[in-house]
Parts: C-alpha cells; structure tokens; sequence
C-alpha cells in the first residue's frame, strides 16, 4: 500500500506515520503566510495614500478641510488621516477581492494569465488582508477619538472612541448616524463570511457556498459609506466619478455571474425544466438577474450624467465644530 502523501489544502504534504492537522487549521495558516507579500503591498499603498492627504492638509487644498475647517492641521489630525488612508485601502482590497471572487464563481475565461488554483489563493489572501484593512480603519477612527477628547477620564474617552466606532447606533452626529452602522455592518459581516472557509467541510460545502454569496453585500455596504461619509468624495469631482467608474465592472461580473453560472444548479432556466426547481427558487434567480441588470443600467446613467446625490463644494467653509465629525 503506498504511503497517503497527498497535498494539503496550502500545498504541503503529511509524511506517513504521523497525523496530518485539521485541514482548516492548515489552510489559514496557509493563507496566512501567502498573505504577507500582499499585506505589505496594502501597507505601502495606505502610506502613499497618507502621505497623498498629509500634503493635500498642508496645502489647503484638502476636500476634508472643506468640509470641516477646524481639522486644518494635519500633524494634529494625523490619526483621522491614517484612518482614512486605511479605508481607502480596504475598499481597493475589498474591489480586487470581488473581482476575483467574480471571476472564479463565474464562467471561466478562455485565456488567463495565471492558473485557477493562483486566483483561487489571491481571492482568499486578498480577503484575509482586506478584513485586516477594515479593522485598521475603524481603529484609528477610534483612537483619533479617544485622543479628541481630552476633557474626559480615561476610561470615558476610550468608552466613547470605542462605542462611536464599534457599536451600531451609538454614534449621533450628521451623516455619521447612518454611514457609520453601514461601515459597521461591512466590517461584521466580512469577518464571519470571509473566515467561513476554512470551516467549509465542518458546516457544508452547499451551506458555506450558499452563505458566502452574501459577501457582495459586504462590498455595497463599504461603497455606500464611502459615498455617504467620505470627505474625498462628497463633491461631484474626479475622485468621486473614479469611485462611480470603478462599480461598472464589479455590476458587469455580476450579471455575467448570474446570467452564466459556472455551476449548473444556478441556471435560470424553465421552472419546470428539471427536477428539483421550484417556482420560489426561479422567482429568486431571476429577481437577482433583473436587479444585476437594474444596477449596470443605473450605474451607466449616472457617470454618463454626473448626478450622483454628490454635494457642490461650497464657495465658503461651513461652520462646523470639532464635535461634527462627517467623515469616514
């Protein structure tokens, strides 16, 4: 009888003789380790990012400023700044992660530069630094709080960072009492959702697949804070049209997805046309494959368009006060 040597889900063999780990405790760990080239690659990305707000703070020129004058002080600022670099990071990841998820859950490509089994281990490294990315943005968003309020004991001032930040309906001020729950709620979900996997053959793949498809949902709710709660976006110019321009292949992947499963049991088809389909579950496809296709439509009219709900920058600061955050 020959020895069983087969790879494990990160690549790695078991000798014969000795018991091979859970095949979840391989695969993070794993993926943990591939992950590191691309967390170092997020890591320089936030800090050019930082560097990019740090300067456009000094100028004057910063859209965050305009919104609210008092923050004219970018070495004071710096954490609200470094949150924000990590947020835009962490949408960047989040955007490459769904292309790739779309990718591989879709009908394949014909020609690809890499194999599946490559952009089936990015999908998940890029997932694993993408959760990291989101949790790096809420806690600096928390520590810039903790630091703004210096009036309070320290226990209060880390009670009030940490509840504006992590708990869903404790913030109150502006636009942040609905923009910061939708960031929340992105950054609840993906952890659970992402980490999934590597439980997948405790829970079931059908259950995991299932469940997993929910993660598009993480991606909306990260885009429409963005809108909502990012200073850098909020007036109808170019970084706001970037971020509007760079949805229209994420919505086309999706109907494609939808429209050309790469699994049969997701076609559309006839509701009687096989065993098994029930008029619940057709109904349920094709509602999905009407709103994809809504979505493509809408997305086109308003960068064809410009209107986007997006402010006009005013042509005097605002009065606003510390205490009205707007930002992500």
């Amino acid at each position: 009888m020959q020895p069983d040597l087969r790879p494990d889900e990160d690549g790695a063999t078991t000798p014969p003789g000795r018991q091979r780990p859970s095949v979840d405790r391989i695969a993070l760990r794993g993926d943990l380790r591939s992950a590191l080239p691309d967390a170092a690659a997020a890591v320089v990305v936030t800090a050019l990012v930082f560097a990019f707000l740090y300067v456009r703070m000094e100028s004057g020129a910063s859209d965050t400023v305009a919104v609210m004058p008092f923050m004219d002080d970018p070495g004071t600022y710096w954490m609200y700044l470094l949150s924000q670099a990590f947020g835009w990071s962490a949408l960047l990841w989040a955007w490459g992660t769904v292309m790739l998820g779309l990718m591989l859950s879709g009908p394949r490509p014909i020609r690809l530069p890499v194999s599946m089994q490559v952009l089936e281990r990015w999908h998940r490294t890029t997932s694993l630094t993408t959760m990291a990315l989101m949790f790096a943005h809420a806690l600096m968003f928390a520590a810039e709080l903790v630091r703004y309020e210096t009036k309070l004991a320290w226990a209060e001032r880390l009670w009030a960072g940490f509840a504006d930040s992590f708990v869903p309906g404790w913030y109150d001020s502006g636009t942040g009492q609905i923009a910061i729950p939708l960031g929340q709620g992105a950054l609840y979900l993906a952890i659970p959702l992402g980490l999934l996997f590597y439980v997948r053959h405790r829970i079931g793949a059908n259950t995991w697949r299932r469940m997993h498809r929910f993660v598009i949902v993480v991606y909306v709710l990260s885009a429409w804070h963005t809108l909502l709660y990012g200073t850098n976006v909020w007036y109808g110019e170019w970084p706001r049209t970037v971020l509007w321009l760079l949805q229209l292949p994420v919505a086309v992947l999706l109907l494609i997805r939808l429209l050309r499963p790469a699994r049969k049991a997701g076609r559309l088809g006839a509701p009687t046309a096989r065993e098994g389909v029930t008029m619940q579950g057709w109904a349920a496809r094709a509602t999905g494959r009407l709103a994809a296709g809504a979505a493509v439509v809408g997305l086109l009219v308003v960068v064809v368009s410009g209107h986007d709900g997006g402010r006009e920058r005013p042509a005097e600061p605002p009065a606003t006060t510390p205490h009205a955050h707007e930002t992500e």
